[in-house]
């Protein structure tokens, strides 16, 4: 599929939809990790801006996000109830979690989600969501959402890490995406 910013090879095949999404998804998740290109332990725990989120903790909640999907999935469970205690630190590094650990976990986590997406016979498959303070009833979303819901949660928070690497350090993702010509000379108005 042509028209991503980032390189996307899939590592199985697929075709249609299916390959449509996870490219898609795949292609997002590249454009955020540029954004982490670089970035010590300690900018990845640094506030740059008045909220509270670090790249350090929005990459934490990616991939803990992609571990709770994949294990909807996996489990299907009908009675889950999001454990609001749990969430204490999903937006932050604690002292004993490192950024360079979440990072590779957001990788395992990603890969391990589409692979299993790339198996599935249909995206049409309803799969029970967990009940939370936000969706106290319970729902059953296709698979297709579900992935959607995946691609628009990491675009949103890549548009958080890339303000707070801009305040950080200057960097802009998609100035560091095309290193090389400067900004001005791309064409864009």
């Amino acid at each position: 599929m042509a028209g991503t910013y980032t390189p996307v090879t899939l590592p199985f095949t697929v075709d249609g939809e299916k390959e449509d999404l996870l490219t898609l998804l795949a292609d997002q998740r590249g454009l955020f990790k540029v954004t982490l290109r670089d970035v010590t332990e300690e900018q990845a725990r640094q506030r740059t801006t008045v909220s509270e989120l670090t790249l350090g903790g929005l990459v934490k909640h990616l991939a803990t996000g992609e571990q709770g999907t994949l294990q909807e999935l996996v489990e299907r469970d009908d009675t889950a109830e999001f454990d609001m205690a749990a969430a204490a630190h999903a937006y932050d590094l604690t002292d004993d979690e490192t950024f360079a650990y979440w990072v590779e976990e957001y990788d395992r986590a990603a890969a391990a989600l589409d692979d299993y997406v790339a198996k599935v016979d249909s995206l049409d498959e309803l799969i029970p969501q967990m009940t939370a303070p936000w969706q106290p009833k319970r729902e059953w979303w296709t698979i297709r959402k579900m992935l959607l819901h995946k691609l628009r949660e990491t675009a949103h928070h890549s548009g958080h890490a890339d303000i707070i690497r801009e305040a950080l350090d200057g960097q802009s993702t998609m100035a560091a995406l095309y290193e090389g010509p400067d900004p001005s000379e791309w064409g864009i108005e």
